[in-house]
């Protein structure tokens, strides 16, 4: 495991390479959750209903993942011509959004399982129940998922603007640093 006095200079591949199949995953998800919520009950929004839960599993299962990588491999310190700002956003940025990938599929199957239904990972096999059946908690639960991504779409947007104001403006290198290859 890396000491914190000597953190690794580069993010390891298998960080990057996790960074960017969680941010497609996820920039996928927030969409199709607030389209499906909006679609009329039958056939499409059930199948909207069990990709979003299966993939919210999928979500969960590689942020567990990712962070046993980032315990194991540690993380390069702050890119050092960040700003006093850019650096405390940057680093809020990426904590709540490590917190946010635990917290929204947490949040969506507790939320799933006091409602009491039954769903299955992509037909495989059925999900465990994590909370008894109360479906005023399930209310409660849904309404905290739901507002949880919009928490999460406006840090991404701000993520996203703070790479691109590096990589198109700046030009700093900062992006790079997550680029899978770079």
């Amino acid at each position: 495991m890396p000491s914190s006095s000597n953190p690794p200079q580069t993010y390891a591949a298998s960080q990057k390479w996790l960074h960017w199949l969680v941010a497609a995953v996820v920039l996928c998800m927030l969409p199709v959750g607030f389209v499906m919520i909006r679609l009329p009950d039958g056939f499409v929004q059930g199948l909207f209903f069990d990709l979003h839960r299966s993939f919210g599993l999928v979500v969960l299962a590689l942020a567990i993942l990712r962070l046993a990588v980032r315990v194991a491999r540690g993380a390069p310190p702050p890119y050092a011509g960040l700003s006093g700002f850019e650096r405390i956003a940057s680093t809020a940025a990426h904590h709540l959004l490590y917190v946010l990938i635990f917290l929204m599929p947490l949040l969506g199957w507790a939320a799933e399982s006091a409602f009491g239904g039954s769903w299955s990972f992509f037909g495989l096999f059925d999900t465990p129940h994590i909370l008894p059946t109360n479906r005023p908690l399930s209310d409660t639960l849904s309404r905290l998922h739901d507002w949880t991504a919009l928490v999460l779409a406006a840090v991404l947007v701000a993520h996203v603007g703070g790479a691109l104001m590096h990589a198109v403006i700046k030009r700093d290198g900062v992006l790079a640093r997550m680029l899978p290859g770079g």
